[in-house]
């Protein structure tokens, strides 16, 4: 069994990462949860820190193709995406997890949350030093975002039931070979039985 997670609620906070509709809901397959697993614990796990006074920083991502990262890939991961154009509510966060008055909303232009944005300050400020990290995907928006969180300094635990890829392989690499050298994986349960 895993060690205790031991939360400390006056310096730790949930980062939810791309749980919007034009991500979340765009109808490829995941793995190894589903989206509705993902979203149901990610909003659980929300639930749970409004209501023991924790910040909610959700995290979104805004970039049109003007302001779009534009390096030379050997695979562009928007080539498919910018065919269709997107819906008005593409941004918006999924209905369950809100936003609530409370919560801190982060806008970012690419992968990761730290990046261009007021993230590390925000957190700072608020005395926090441990962050729980949960959303979409796995590989991209959370292990982005977990990297510079540890070379920030930053605490982290891994709600690896709240997060998602589209295949296991890219999910498993993930978690096996990066998240659990950064930081603490964890179901949402074991992080739930802490906040109670």
């Amino acid at each position: 069994m895993a060690e205790n997670v031991n939360i400390d609620r006056k310096k730790t906070a949930l980062v939810v990462i791309d749980l919007q509709k034009g991500i979340a809901t765009m109808g490829r397959p995941l793995a190894p949860h589903s989206v509705d697993t993902v979203v149901k614990n990610a909003a659980s796990l929300a639930d749970a820190f409004r209501k023991n006074g924790m910040p909610v920083f959700l995290v979104h991502v805004i970039a049109s193709e003007k302001d779009r990262l534009n390096v030379i890939v050997d695979e562009n991961p928007w080539t498919s995406q910018a065919q269709a154009p997107r819906p008005a509510d593409w941004t918006d966060f999924v209905p369950d997890l809100g936003p609530k008055e409370s919560d801190i909303l982060i806008t970012k232009k690419q992968w990761g949350a730290f990046y261009g944005t007021d993230l590390e300050l925000l957190l700072r400020r608020r005395g926090i030093d441990t962050i729980v990290l949960c959303g979409i995907a796995t590989n991209y928006g959370v292990e982005s975002t977990a990297r510079f969180a540890y070379e920030y300094g930053f605490h982290q635990i891994f709600a690896e039931d709240a997060i998602t890829s589209m295949t296991k392989e890219m999910h498993d690499a993930s978690v096996n070979y990066v998240l659990k050298r950064v930081g603490r994986v964890r179901n949402t349960d074991e992080i739930l039985e802490n906040l109670k």
